[in-house]
Parts: C-alpha cells; sequence; structure tokens
C-alpha cells in the first residue's frame, strides 16, 4: 500500500536530491542499528517523507557521516541522523511487521512468514516505546481486514480507517500541531488508500481478490477515481500548509504536489498493462 508518497526525483535540484538521500540512508542506518541488517529489507521512501516532514517542522539538530554499508559496499554514502529519522526508522519497521502479517494472513507464504520473523524481533520494543502509534496500526489494520472480510462496498470506511492510521503516525507529540498533522494524515491515508485500489482494480478483479471498487460493483472508471484522490489530497495539502515550515519545504512540495501524481500515474499505468 505503500509507494506513493515519494519525490519526483527528477524535479529536484542537486541538492534536494542530496538531502533527500541523506535522509533516506540515515533511516536505513538507523533500522540496522536499531533492529537489524535484514530489517532494511523492509525500507521505504514513503518513511523518508515522514522524516523530513517532522523535521521541517520541529528542526532538531543534526548529526552526519559518510560510510560504505552492505547495500552500497564501494561507495561510502552519507547520512543524517536525528530524532525523527530514528522514530522513522521504528515506524517503518512496525509498518513493515503489519504489513508481514497482513500477507501472512491473506496466503500463508514462506515469505511472509519469514519478514513476519524478521520485522517481529523488536516490535515489542519499538510498541513500548510508540504506544499510540503501534495501537493505531494494529486497530487502524484489523477494522480494514474486518471490512475486506464484509465485502464492504464504501470505500470511505476503509480509506477512514488508513487515514486514522497515517494521522497518528505523522504526530508524533501530542502538542498544538498534533490537530493538523493529524487531518493532514487524514487526507495523506485516504489518498494512498483509494490510489491503491484503483490501480489494483484489474488485477484484484482477475484474482478475485478483495477491492472496494469491485465490491461496489463499480467498473473501471479513471475519472471519478481520479476525482476521489484530487479531493484527499486536496485536504491533506490545506493542512500541510498551514505548518510553519521552511526547512526542507520546496523537497516537501515536490513529493505532495508532483511526486504521489507521478507514482499514481506510473502504477495506474502498470496496472492497465497487467504489470504487478
Amino acid at each position: 500500500m505503500f509507494g506513493f508518497v515519494t519525490a519526483s526525483f527528477k524535479e529536484l535540484t542537486k541538492e534536494q536530491q542530496h538531502r533527500y538521500q541523506t535522509v533516506y540512508c540515515g533511516i536505513c542506518r538507523q533500522i540496522r542499528i536499531r533492529t537489524s541488517q535484514t530489517a532494511r529489507l523492509g525500507l521505504s521512501y514513503d518513511m523518508a517523507f515522514l522524516a523530513l516532514l517532522l523535521m521541517s517542522l520541529y528542526e532538531p539538530e543534526e548529526t552526519d557521516g559518510k560510510r560504505a554499508c552492505s547495500m552500497h559496499p564501494l561507495r561510502p554514502r552519507p547520512w543524517v541522523d536525528n530524532t525523527f529519522i530514528q522514530y522513522a526508522a521504528d515506524m517503518n519497521v512496525a509498518l513493515a511487521y503489519y504489513k508481514a502479517q497482513d500477507d501472512w494472513n491473506d496466503d500463508q507464504s514462506l515469505s511472509a512468514k519469514i519478514k513476519t520473523g524478521i520485522f517481529g524481533s523488536n516490535y515489542e520494543q519499538i510498541a513500548q516505546h510508540y504506544p499510540r502509534q503501534c495501537r493505531a496500526i494494529s486497530d487502524c489494520i484489523a477494522q480494514i481486514r474486518t471490512l475486506e472480510e464484509e465485502n464492504c462496498s464504501n470505500p470511505d470506511l476503509l480509506a477512514n480507517s488508513f487515514g486514522t492510521l497515517m494521522g497518528e503516525l505523522l504526530v508524533y507529540d501530542e502538542d498544538m500541531w498534533a490537530p493538523t498533522l493529524r487531518r493532514m494524515g487524514m487526507g495523506l491515508g485516504r489518498f494512498i488508500y483509494l490510489a491503491d485500489a484503483a490501480v489494483d482494480y484489474r488485477r484484484d478483479l482477475r484474482k478475485k481478490k478483495y477491492n472496494p471498487y469491485v465490491a461496489m460493483g463499480c467498473s473501471e472508471d479513471w475519472s471519478r477515481w481520479e476525482d476521489y484522490l484530487v479531493l484527499a489530497m486536496s485536504r491533506c495539502t490545506e493542512e500541510f500548509e498551514k505548518l510553519p515550515l521552511v526547512q526542507d519545504k520546496a523537497l516537501l512540495d515536490n513529493i505532495l504536489y508532483s511526486g504521489v501524481w507521478g507514482n499514481f500515474k506510473r502504477k495506474k499505468e502498470e496496472g492497465r498493462d497487467g504489470r504487478e
């Protein structure tokens, strides 16, 4: 369900590309430090957005460095570290754990079982440190699974569950910005869920898997689906613009105003072509 909230890399300046990569590598490095080498297999660029947003809002002190790693053994890669890089690393592992569990429930595959073990080995520690966020992930994914099992024909119910999940992830502290971040996360989460449902429509129809648009008896209707996405993202960006962001604002703008739409277009074409 992830892979939408990433930058349009070709539209970034060299400096922005460097910044984006250092944040991504910083998260990867912290996953290794805080969990394991293999847990980095679940790393998502979407978490770079989470880190950049909170870093821009709170502007924490940063440390940086450069080193080679098992992923890039020949060329040292620069990284940056701070509280929110570490937070994004923990949330990445928590989400990967529940995704692996969900995949295991779906198909009982060996791959899903292995991933559940990889990401689950440190999950309890993460849940103790971030109980609200992890409870939201658990509860919202359970709600979505129940609605799927009921063949729910109302996409809003499932999209709202995922929006609630995203809202809780965007809120690091219960401070003055929490209501705005929750509303922003609701719009972003709705966009992610509905975009994923649209691009998976043909595959889910063919494989007889749950899809909210299939369940509601909807034929392929990209114009209608894209209207839903515009509304969801407009609600997200309306709240985003209320935040006093300066640091990395242009990079965040790229992700929300260009990157998400470029990724949707790419996945849409893949879905139409029958690629998975």
